[in-house]
């Protein structure tokens, strides 16, 4: 065990300070200030900060040359009230951690502890404290930054937390682990008219009611087979709030959801054709763009069998079980840079799911993490 009594104690109160103080997508500027100050008693040898908005990035350098490993969190909240009796529950009303990002960040810190007693004796290793992972914007954001490209990782690796599997388990596969998704957001405009005379006007009505089940029927294949693809409609809006007003005016938000990006632009293209030509039936003027656009999360053979063999080493019992799954992750993004792969780390078979309001992270799960991702380093890069 690389981590004391007296560490564990305050990477605890660090974990439960910043779940006391959440903050949304692009908003985590006091979120990172936390982490600078953690970090600064590390010393590493540089920090980064404002990375694609509040990232922030702690670089342990080796004296001899070597691969750079790079290890991503996540900075941001949910906009989701929190529902808990915990001491260090969100002061923030309608913000919560309740997806364990601040677990996440705890996991980092520590693992940041063993990297300021051992170096690394060759390469790099870069801590990440990536924003706005929870839109998909902040991987793209970091990546894209002009500041990133001193840091660019040989080998990059990431771990989330998963309620469903036992209590510090892990999963973990090549391939595909986390689906491509997007939101797909419609605008549909006719005209108004009084509700005396609906037929002066142009209303979206009939489109939005076959536009909602049509949408849902594009997908196909049973997940995870190559060619699953999934739309949920998740928001409508017909018209204003009156009763003497037929609609000019509609809205419908739908999540395109796929096993790999190829998939999205099949997926893409089918929606598109089918709302253009829809609009075009019901005389309507169409627009629509793409929000929260996540890229599949793929886990490439090298990376995993890195982390295979920490898992092995530290006696750490490890399958394949729940991969891959529906939900996203923008970690996918850092494939661009060389082989990534992301573990998944169990909450406990009957802990609340992430994104529900009595969700709250583990603390058990921190040394654990810092421990796999510390196992690879000393693997990789060997530890002083």
């Amino acid at each position: 065990m690389f981590l004391t009594e007296r560490d564990l104690v305050e990477l605890v109160a660090f974990r439960h300070d910043l779940h006391r103080h959440p903050e949304l997508s692009g908003e985590e500027r006091e979120t990172a200030a936390r982490v600078q100050v953690h970090l600064a008693a590390l010393k590493p040898d540089r920090v980064i900060t404002g990375l694609g908005g509040h990232g922030v990035a702690a670089v342990f350098s080796g004296v001899e040359t070597g691969p750079t490993l790079l290890f991503r969190c996540e900075l941001d909240a949910l906009p989701i009230p929190e529902i808990s009796d915990a001491p260090h529950r969100s002061d923030s009303p309608g913000k919560g951690h309740l997806c364990g990002h601040d677990g996440h960040m705890a996991i980092l810190a520590a693992l940041g502890r063993g990297l300021a007693r051992r170096r690394p004796v060759r390469g790099r290793v870069v801590l990440m404290f990536q924003p706005a992972e929870e839109t998909g914007a902040g991987a793209a954001a970091v990546l894209a930054d002009p500041a990133f490209a001193d840091i660019r990782p040989d080998l990059s690796f990431s771990l989330h937390n998963l309620p469903g599997l036992p209590l510090g388990h892990v999963a973990l596969a090549t391939g595909p682990v986390n689906c491509a998704s997007r939101g797909l957001r419609i605008r549909l405009d006719g005209k108004t008219a009084h509700a005396s005379m609906p037929e002066t006007g142009i209303s979206p009505m009939q489109a939005v009611s076959r536009l909602m089940p049509q949408l849902t029927e594009l997908g196909r294949g049973a997940f995870p087979s190559a060619d699953f693809a999934m739309v949920t409609l998740t928001h409508a809006v017909l018209g204003e709030p009156a009763f003497g007003i037929a609609p000019g005016r509609a809205d419908v938000w739908a999540t395109l959801r796929t096993l790999t990006d190829a998939g999205m632009s099949d997926l893409c293209a089918r929606a598109e054709a089918l709302i253009s030509e829809t609009a075009a039936q019901e005389r309507l003027t169409l627009s629509y763009h793409y929000e929260d656009i996540f890229h599949h999360c793929e886990n490439a053979p090298e990376a995993v069998a890195h982390l295979r063999q920490a898992l092995t080493d530290e006696g750490i019992d490890h399958d394949e079980a729940g991969l891959p799954m529906r939900a996203s992750e923008d970690f996918g993004r850092f494939a661009a840079c060389g082989p990534s792969a992301m573990l998944f780390l169990g909450s406990g078979e009957t802990h609340p799911a992430l994104h529900n309001p009595d969700y709250d992270f583990p603390d058990v799960l921190i040394e654990r993490g810092a421990r796999i991702f510390l196992r690879v380093i000393d693997t990789v890069l060997e530890l002083s």
